[in-house]
């Protein structure tokens, strides 16, 4: 086998420490596409469609790699719930999700060699009851201010979060099962001790 030159397509830190924790290494270089929803798109649509946006963005500016691309959004009442504007839309974000179950849904693509392949990975989470001040203190973190829904469950958002039902690192943002069968679909093994090879 040989080792492939592995670009990760975000700049997410906790994607990057995914990656690590299994000894993928990689380089970072953020895609910089149009990440707003279309109007009246299905989410689940909705984050495949950007995570593959991000893989081909990369691709075309690094050919011959392995790039990995993920979105990750969360859905309340069918409403995606995106990166707050403010605080105050965190505040809000936040109550709208405290004492309720609400949906994570990850996207991975990876493509190799002019072949994209990408899956939704689906969680469902569940916040224990919140009381204002506990919203206040959180935001006052600044850690909801660049995640989706407004928490971060790898962080400070792990006191809030009472329930994972699915892959906890796809609510971090990056399944690692579903990359796993992902790099296999385009013809690339996980190796425990060399990362992402060929045979």
């Amino acid at each position: 086998m040989s080792a492939l030159r592995v670009v990760l397509a975000s700049a997410s830190p906790r994607r990057r420490d995914l990656l690590n924790l299994v000894g993928i290494g990689h380089e970072v270089r953020p895609a910089d596409v149009d990440e707003s929803a279309r109007a009246g798109e299905d989410p689940v649509a909705y984050v495949e469609r950007v995570a593959r946006d991000k893989a081909a963005k990369v691709a075309a500016l690094e050919p011959g790699t392995v790039i990995i691309a993920a979105d990750t959004t969360v859905v309340l009442d069918g409403a995606i719930l995106a990166k707050p504007e403010d605080p105050a839309d965190a505040r809000r974000m936040l109550d709208r999700l405290s004492g309720r179950s609400h949906v994570v849904h990850t996207a991975i693509a990876v493509s190799r060699a002019g072949h994209v392949a990408s899956a939704v990975e689906t969680v469902r989470v569940t916040f224990r009851k919140l009381t204002p001040g506990e919203i206040e203190a959180y935001v006052a973190t600044g850690e909801p201010m660049d995640k989706a829904g407004a928490y971060g469950i790898q962080g400070y958002g792990a006191t809030i979060v009472e329930r994972v039902d699915g892959d906890y690192f796809s609510v971090m943002g990056l399944g690692l099962r579903r990359l796993v069968d992902l790099l296999a679909q385009v013809g690339l093994r996980y190796d425990f001790t060399r990362g992402i090879a060929a045979p």
